[in-house]
């Protein structure tokens, strides 16, 4: 029965989210707001509704596990299972000035989130400084937003034109888009309840934790919207859309959601367990620095580095299944990935930066 309610929840919350998305943009697009605006905010914001409400459902009932594996494992599925997907899809090239500045911005709060937490808690002042990012990173969105290339323009006009978002201008149209916005708001809390309650009841039928749940299950299936919208704009050959969502989603993931259920879990804030501390905050960290030399030389995504994104998605699931039923094969497991598959994909990208910079030079 929990899975019937968790893929019940599930269907609520991407529901909700496509809801929510729709109403929003047509409501930005109405007040003049360019598509490649609604695009870079209220759509990428849009995607991690679901995340949202959940981590906010599980901060007020007094669930960290919950709370904040949901946002570090929806970080590293982003980046690693969708991106990988996407790229295997179409190379990604990554040509948006906005999306080179966003990287760093992804890299920087994620370390930050690591530095909070050195208390052993995201306490509520450090949830008021993350939403104070957040507000900052959506003005700054918007204003570089402005003054992005024609050809981005266009991109974005063609996935969220705001010629077909708005074809009835009257007060009535406009009341039918707010309603739209607050029904979706209502299915993702509804979503989020039967989701985040089937959830610990799975882990605890299985004798799973619920950090595991949270960080496989929880986020894979919160970070859906981000799955369609990225993989739907690699088919299409909208490479902008397809980065930038998932870019701009991590943000909102770290300095919003978390921002926000720190504020919600009460004077104690979230706790964040040694397991966590140790572990998946550095990976979090680790597969946004990954994103660096990637997007950084060239300027794209090759199939190749789509697929060993995904590789590394599943080291890490099949790492946490080990890790949480003490498996004997954990040891083995954790020496050849230190041994032999980190460094070969460090040595593998070093290369791929010097041929990269020496064919630029020789150009």
């Amino acid at each position: 029965m929990s899975w019937l309610f968790l893929l019940a929840g599930l269907g609520l919350l991407v529901i909700g989210a496509e809801m929510l998305v729709r109403g929003g943009s047509a409501l930005a697009a109405r007040l003049g707001i360019s598509a490649l605006v609604i695009g870079l905010t209220i759509v990428a914001f849009g995607t991690s509704a679901p995340e949202l409400a959940v981590s906010a459902k599980a901060a007020l009932a007094g669930q960290p596990d919950i709370a904040l594996g949901n946002v570090i494992g929806s970080n590293i599925f982003n980046v690693l299972f969708i991106l990988g997907i996407s790229a295997l899809i179409s190379p990604l090239v990554v040509s948006q000035q906005l999306v080179r500045v966003d990287v760093p911005v992804m890299l920087g709060v994620s370390v930050l989130v690591f530095l909070m937490a050195l208390d052993g808690k995201l306490g509520q002042i450090d949830g008021l400084f993350l939403l104070s990012g957040f507000v900052l990173y959506t003005l700054a969105a918007v204003k570089l937003g402005k003054k992005e290339g024609r050809e981005v323009q266009q991109e974005y006009e063609k996935e969220f034109g705001t010629k077909r978002l708005v074809h009835d201008k009257s007060p009535r149209a406009m009341l039918g888009k707010i309603l739209l916005v607050i029904a979706g708001l209502v299915v993702l809390i509804v979503g989020a309840r039967l989701f985040v309650d089937a959830s610990v009841g799975i882990a605890r039928s299985f004798g799973i934790s619920e950090l595991v749940i949270a960080l496989t299950i929880v986020a894979a299936g919160t970070s859906m919207p981000e799955l369609a919208t990225s993989v739907m704009a690699s088919i299409r050959g909208e490479r902008d859309i397809a980065v930038g969502n998932v870019v701009g989603s991590n943000i909102f993931n770290v300095v919003a959601i978390l921002g926000i259920s720190s504020l919600l879990a009460g004077p104690e804030g979230i706790r964040v367990s040694k397991a966590v501390y140790d572990f998946d905050l550095p990976v979090m960290i680790a597969v946004a620095a990954a994103c660096l030399p990637i997007f950084f030389t060239g300027h794209k995504i090759a199939r190749w580095e789509g697929a060993v994104f995904l590789l590394y998605y599943i080291f890490y699931v099949v790492y946490l299944i080990f890790k949480t039923s003490s498996h004997d094969q954990l040891p083995l497991f954790s020496s050849t990935m230190l041994m032999f598959v980190l460094p070969i994909t460090i040595l593998t990208m070093v290369v791929v930066y010097f041929q990269s910079h020496h064919n630029r030079k020789e150009t």
